[in-house]
Formats: C-alpha cells, sequence, structure tokens
C-alpha cells in the first residue's frame, strides 16, 4: 500500500508541471485540442493542484428576500486544467478537472467524487488563483470535462466501469525507473 501512496503522489506531482501535463493530455486527443497554443504550453495551461472555488450560493434572509454569499470549497478533484490565450492572458471557457484513482479508492467512490464536483460548479463560481496567475480573471468556464487517471493498481473492474459509464480515461504505466525515482525522493522528503 506504501508503493501506491508514492506512485499517487508522483503522478499528482508530475502532472502540477504544465508541460507535464501537456503529456497528459497528450494520451486523451479531444482534450489535446482544448489547448490554445502547444508552442506555448506553460502559457496557455494553467494547473491548479488540489483546487480551491469559490461557490457563490443564494441563502434567504429575514425579510424573505435572496441574498448572495460565497463559500470556498475545496473540490474533490487532484487538478485542474485551465485553458488560457497566450497572447490575451485570458481564460478560455474550457476547463479540464483531473481525478487520480486514489489508493484503495472503489469505482464509486471516484465517480462519486466526479459527481460532487459536478453539483458543487452547477452554481457561479471562481477558481483562487496560483499566486503567478492572479491577473488572470477565473471565472468559472461553461465546459467542465472530466479526465479520469487509472494508474498500476488500479483493477481491471475499474477499467470496465469507466468504459460502461463513457468517462474519459487514461491508464498511466510507470517505468521501474520512474517507481525508484519516487521511492527515492520520497525517502529524502
Amino acid at each position: 500500500m506504501a508503493l501506491q501512496h508514492i506512485v499517487y503522489e508522483e503522478v499528482l506531482v508530475r502532472y502540477t508541471d504544465p508541460n507535464q501535463a501537456t503529456h497528459l493530455l497528450r494520451q486523451y486527443r479531444p482534450y489535446l485540442e482544448t489547448i490554445p497554443s502547444m508552442r506555448r504550453p506553460t502559457e496557455s495551461l494553467i494547473t491548479i493542484p488540489l483546487p480551491i472555488a469559490q461557490i457563490q450560493r443564494q441563502n434567504p434572509n429575514q425579510n424573505g428576500q435572496r441574498q448572495q454569499s460565497v463559500t470556498a470549497v475545496q473540490l474533490p478533484c487532484e487538478l485542474v486544467f485551465l485553458m488560457c490565450d497566450p497572447e490575451w492572458r485570458v481564460k478560455t471557457d474550457v476547463e479540464i478537472l483531473i481525478f487520480i484513482h486514489r489508493p484503495g479508492e472503489h469505482f464509486p467512490d471516484l465517480l462519486n467524487r466526479w459527481r460532487q464536483t459536478q453539483v458543487l460548479l452547477q452554481r457561479g463560481y471562481h477558481w483562487e488563483m496560483p499566486q503567478h496567475h492572479q491577473d488572470i480573471f477565473s471565472e468559472g468556464a461553461e465546459r467542465r470535462l472530466p479526465l479520469f487517471v487509472l494508474l498500476d493498481y488500479s483493477s481491471g473492474r475499474m477499467r470496465r466501469g469507466m468504459q460502461a459509464a463513457q468517462l474519459p480515461y487514461v491508464c498511466l504505466h510507470l517505468t521501474q525507473s520512474d517507481l525508484e525515482q519516487a521511492k527515492s525522493k520520497a525517502t529524502q522528503g
């Protein structure tokens, strides 16, 4: 089980880097095509690990009228990829939500994380942006696309479930060299 956690963390760390994120999207071509400029991936793709969204809520006040409030919520996905026009430095209308299969997680649990995210993002929202992207408008998008990442420890049942539900997924297979590097990094802290 410890090795599975190391693999999970390594995948999360790897795809937090926009250059590596494009490598992940190469495995699912329809999403790769949403990147505005492949020549400038670090300017075209913003990655937000363990994302927080500011969710707008309508609450009735004592007069019976609706009062709007905003609540910060950490979403149950690992990463969000925001597409950004590199020339104008504005976010496009496509967001890709990455769900990495967690060690010991079953298919209904993984699917439920996507469903929870859908419910949370139905209302108006905007993203808590990384410090170096604070200048970019972070309002939510119309197109929120999930991508499920299955790993070596993911069961065949998990893959069959993804196929049956017709959900977009990729299967990552870390090499022995990748595993050894991840173990080495984990012991170094």
